[in-house]
């Protein structure tokens, strides 16, 4: 069993940290907000005081959290890990975050003499929870080598796609897609119940078609009855979304239904939903259509 450490612990990062104690691993773990660890302290996680301490700990530690900047605080900052960072240590950053953010962060890790990886995840929690989540790699293949005993044991689904932020790009290029779909989903329902057609009944064939990726299969039914905590929020996908249209301007690929997607969760935002799931693009689409939730 590995001495790892878990810097962001977040929704996804608990549920991660949980899973990794679960396979018998030891685990420090350490977030900017102190109570939302509690649980995981009393299920045998180590609490340290800063992302300092938590890869001093640990030989492999891995961090999420929310954009570029907070990965910058976390291994830069006054208590950051680069000042703890030692031979042949590896840090495994599974945020979504700028792909040249990344590189310029692992070339600095690499000259303490140790190595670094992005490996963003796609999933959510039902699917971690399931042991259904996919782990994208990148990075050099022996430091990957290393540690994917490891991220086998987070989902059954892990590859190595190439550099450093490569797996970065290649979730990007996955989240678009979720945005994409979503609001394509949404036209679909309420074109069916504008027509006549039951919301439920509209939900229960789409997501029974040849339409349903595994993503409409489950996000779908929110247009129905959304969560009251977000699995993704509109914040974190337009995040997801500006780095797909930036990374679309840098190598020449238009990105018209990402920008129109986009847009949407713009007008989320305009009105005042921007902490709720992005599948709250219907609420956005069903007011315009003069549609009531």
């Amino acid at each position: 069993m590995a001495n790892l450490g878990f810097v962001g612990l977040g929704v996804m990062g608990g549920q991660m940290v949980n899973r990794l104690l679960g396979k018998g691993h030891t685990v420090t773990g350490y977030n900017r907000t102190s109570r939302k660890a509690e649980w995981l302290v009393k299920k045998g996680m180590k609490w340290a005081d800063s992302p300092r301490a938590v890869s001093a700990a640990a030989n492999i530690t891995f961090s999420m959290v929310t954009n570029s900047a907070a990965l910058e605080a976390i291994v830069e900052g006054p208590d950051g890990m680069l000042s703890s960072l030692a031979a042949g240590k590896i840090l495994v950053d599974m945020s979504t975050v700028s792909p040249e953010v990344s590189r310029s962060i692992a070339a600095k890790v690499r000259q303490k003499g140790s190595d670094m990886l992005d490996a963003p995840v796609s999933g959510s929690v039902i699917t971690l929870q399931e042991g259904k989540l996919s782990v994208m790699v990148g990075g050099r293949a022996e430091t990957f080598e290393r540690v994917k005993s490891v991220l086998y044991d987070l989902g059954p689904k892990v590859t190595h796609v190439g550099d450093n932020g490569l797996a970065l790009v290649m979730k990007i290029a996955t989240n678009l897609s979720l945005a994409v779909q979503m609001l394509a989903f949404s036209e679909g329902v309420l074109l069916a119940e504008k027509s006549g057609i039951a919301r439920e009944t509209a939900v229960d064939v789409l997501t029974h078609s040849a339409v349903a990726s595994p993503m409409i299969q489950y996000r779908g039914p929110f247009v129905l009855k959304i969560p009251e905590e977000a699995w993704f929020n509109v914040n974190m996908m337009q995040k997801d979304m500006l780095l797909a249209l930036e990374l679309g301007r840098k190598v020449d690929v238009p990105m018209p239904t990402t920008a129109v997607s986009n847009e949407f969760l713009t007008a989320a935002r305009g009105m005042g939903l921007v902490e709720k799931d992005f599948a709250v693009v219907f609420d956005v689409l069903a007011q315009m259509s003069g549609v009531k939730k």
